[in-house]
């Protein structure tokens, strides 16, 4: 069981989508951990109705979903924009399914109201339903994100101050909130914001990739110098630029 569900795991995430659903089934009975790892496989390729489909067949399988299962089945929701289906799911996580909500639950169902473009529905979540989980930055940054994109900067502006009050506002929160007020045009509030980020010196962790070549694992920071083929790679990445708006003129 462990090692075919880890099989299943290890196809969903290098892309074979098939050959784990062709393990999965092939598990003659299937525990919560097989269940879980099959529906997160989906949910990650973007097959929202397929994760639904299986978590169905996990329920009427007898199988107890878990707090994971929550997690998987939220996330594809959002990333589908199925708000309704995401939120009577999360509705009926303690009402029928017996798992408490926790903070990642939350979090995503903040994701997913915001994602969709409903701010202040994500804001009267947070401060209704989340009582003293609504100390997390992450579900913030997710909010300050979405009115960002939607251009909702009276929301935005609210999350910001809820962040700076609790004294939880980290780089990552910081640096969304200048570029909202910035892009609005609310400069004295972003002014306000970056002599903060500069005061506290907080300093933006970058963007890290890693990808195995030849039997070689290769990690590339944003902004890193020191790989051995830096000069080809920035080349390869000009090439593309130039190739994309290329295509926008034809």
């Amino acid at each position: 069981m462990i090692l075919a569900t880890a099989l299943v795991d290890m196809y969903s995430k290098c892309g074979h989508v098939e050959s784990a659903l062709s393990v999965f089934e092939g598990i003659s009975s299937k525990d919560a951990a097989a269940w879980n790892a099959m529906i997160s496989g989906v949910a990650m390729h973007g097959d929202a109705r397929k994760s639904l489909e299986l978590f169905d067949r996990m329920v009427i399988s007898g199988t107890q979903p878990t707090e994971t299962t929550f997690v998987a089945i939220l996330t594809t929701c959002t990333h589908a924009r199925m708000v309704k289906e995401g939120l009577k799911l999360f509705e009926e996580m303690r009402s029928v399914y017996w798992v408490e909500p926790q903070l990642e639950h939350y979090a995503c169902v903040v994701d997913l109201l915001a994602r969709a473009g409903m701010v202040e529905e994500a804001e009267n979540f947070i401060e209704q339903k989340m009582g003293g989980l609504r100390r997390d930055a992450n579900v913030w940054g997710a909010l300050l994100a979405a009115c960002r994109i939607h251009e909702n900067v009276e929301v935005g502006n609210r999350a910001w101050k809820n962040l700076a009050d609790m004294g939880i506002a980290d780089c990552g929160t910081s640096v969304l909130s200048y570029n909202m007020y910035k892009e609005a045009g609310w400069d004295m509030e972003a002014k306000r914001v970056r002599k903060l980020i500069s005061e506290a010196g907080m300093k933006k962790k970058p963007g890290c990739s890693v990808i195995e070549v030849d039997g070689v694992v290769e990690e590339f920071l944003a902004g890193d110098t020191r790989h051995l083929q830096t000069s080809e790679i920035y080349k390869m990445i000009d090439s593309f630029s130039k190739m994309s708006n290329f295509e926008e003129l034809m």
